[in-house]
């Protein structure tokens, strides 16, 4: 499938594992294909993304703040784990901040896989792409495969900027058929 992506689609994809490495995820998801379509330079994803509020960095700071933290303090408080009495007994023991070091994840190596959520964006790219009789598979067809996901991690990331998917699937599909 990948040998009908156009060089902004294959980069998107490359910038997806790159963001999701970074962030030291094993494995890259649809909103890591979301960042790598917004990391483009130019085009009519990257364009509806700005329209609608978005940039590459405060994306991907974002991104980071939902997937950074692994813990769920309501849940460990249902079990009777209280988190910050756990931080002052550490910090009491072996100093402020003992808890604050460098992330503790290793950053994968070599190959990262795609998630399901990821492989059925990239599967709906190629629908988009079907569907808009189109040669082949652009960074814009990968951004209405990933907004076709619903639900997702992406749809999460867009929401908390008050962004709306369908909204945003509408916007760029205008687009798409202005620019034909």
């Amino acid at each position: 499938m990948f040998e009908r992506f156009s060089p902004a689609a294959r980069d998107s994809v490359l910038q997806a594992q790159v963001v999701a490495r970074e962030l030291r995820q094993p494995m890259i998801g649809s909103e890591h294909v979301l960042l790598g379509v917004l990391w483009q330079d130019s085009g009519p994803a990257r364009e509806a993304l700005v329209a609608a509020g978005l940039d590459y960095p405060t994306a991907r700071e974002r991104l980071a703040q939902l997937v950074g933290d692994e813990l769920d303090p309501q849940a460990l408080a249902s079990l009777g784990i209280d988190l910050d009495e756990i931080r002052s007994r550490v910090e009491r023991t072996f100093g402020e901040g003992a808890l604050d070091g460098p992330d503790r994840r290793p950053e994968p190596r070599g190959h990262i896989p795609f998630s399901k959520g990821a492989k059925k964006a990239l599967e709906l790219s190629l629908r988009e792409a079907i569907n808009l009789r189109s040669g082949g598979i652009d960074a814009e067809h990968v951004l209405l495969g990933v907004l076709g996901d619903v639900g997702s991690l992406a749809h999460r990331l867009l929401e908390s900027f008050a962004v709306d998917p369908i909204r945003l699937r509408n916007d760029l599909r205008g687009r798409l058929r202005a620019s034909a």
